[in-house]
């Protein structure tokens, strides 16, 4: 799936991504390739991001093992048309 993070500053990731663990408003959850669309809210947490190549250009992922992982205070997330796009803090 293509996969976008953008904070109110800048673009933190656009890449493709197998996988995409969140922390919503009401639990966590995860996003996998061609999941139905949806909307959610996002808590305080760890996003985990499986299936991604090393990015060195990214300050704010951490890398390991075609992981990545981001702490966000809160945010948006939609899943439509095989497109993930997160809104974070």
């Amino acid at each position: 799936m293509q996969l976008e993070i953008v904070s109110p500053e800048k673009t933190i990731f656009s890449g493709e991504a197998k996988s995409v663990h969140l922390p919503g408003s009401e639990g966590h959850f995860q996003v996998l390739n061609n999941h139905a669309p949806i909307v959610s809210t996002l808590k305080k947490g760890e996003i985990l991001i499986d299936g991604v190549d090393n990015n060195p250009e990214s300050d704010f992922l951490d890398f390991s093992n075609g992981k990545a992982s981001l702490e966000i205070k809160s945010g948006v997330v939609e899943m439509k048309k095989n497109k993930l796009i997160i809104l974070v803090d």
